[in-house]
């Protein structure tokens, strides 16, 4: 009796050890919702924490060159992840493609043709984050060029530092329009309010989000477990639940 209480004593010590040391993670603005079902569903089965830290991934990018703390990147973009690699702040070998994007424009209007709204001009303001800082960006951009109304709309874009700030352009009413990630308005291929439009890959460079595990974590038992998590078959159904494809 004496010895399997023991035995229980040292697992449940073990196990509120690992739950204190929590991952830190830093997460494109566009994941953090899937982000936050994959941890729940990381610590319920490992016991291991994951504290996430969201933004714009050019701002990350600049967090961690600058020594933020941080163990995990999942950016928005492939870029970002190899500058760090590049620069020794991240491992080589741990790079992969985790998700690909899907850009959306969204209108809280139900049951808007949100496409004809934007060829004709029809608003005050249309919603992007910032292309130098943010890849949802960068594809809006790339999609306004495309459809040849860059210059006509210009006036009009109200820019957001990162994916998550133009969602609230949106959802406050401060732009009646806006470029933002099919995630943060869908959820298993319903609309959750208003009205959208899936802008084709054709319009934009893809939006291949990659994840890299940082430097400092390079010995982070936990970290490598997670990254190996990410590529799971069941963190692959919550990032396709929330509108991302599969990587290329």
């Amino acid at each position: 009796m004496m010895k399997r209480g023991l035995v229980f004593f040292l697992s449940l010590l073990a196990f509120n050890l690992s739950y204190a040391e929590a991952l830190r993670v830093a997460v494109a603005s566009n994941f953090v919702q899937p982000a936050k079902v994959l941890a729940d569903q990381f610590a319920q089965q490992h016991g291991i924490r994951m504290d996430i830290i969201s933004g714009s991934s050019g701002k990350l990018l600049a967090q961690i060159q600058h020594g933020a703390p941080f163990d995990i990147f999942l950016s928005a973009d492939q870029q970002k992840p190899a500058a760090l690699i590049a620069s020794g702040h991240g491992l080589a070998d741990s790079r992969f493609t985790y998700a690909r994007g899907q850009l959306v424009l969204w209108s809280l209007s139900d049951a808007a043709d949100v496409k004809a709204r934007l060829m004709a001009g029809n608003f005050r303001h249309l919603a992007l984050a910032n292309p130098r800082l943010a890849p949802y960006g960068q594809a809006a951009a790339e999609t306004l060029a495309a459809l040849g109304i860059s210059e006509s709309t210009q006036d009009k874009w109200v820019m957001g530092e990162n994916i998550a700030q133009t969602w609230h352009f949106v959802q406050s009413g401060n732009a009646e329009l806006g470029f933002v990630a099919q995630s943060q308005v869908m959820v298993d291929g319903e609309v959750r309010q208003g009205s959208v439009w899936r802008v084709p890959d054709s319009l934009h460079k893809p939006v291949l989000q990659d994840a890299v595990l940082l430097s400092r974590a390079k010995d982070n038992a936990a970290a490598q477990q997670f990254m190996r998590f990410l590529r799971s078959a069941q963190a692959q159904k919550v990032i396709t639940a929330y509108g991302y494809g599969q990587p290329l």
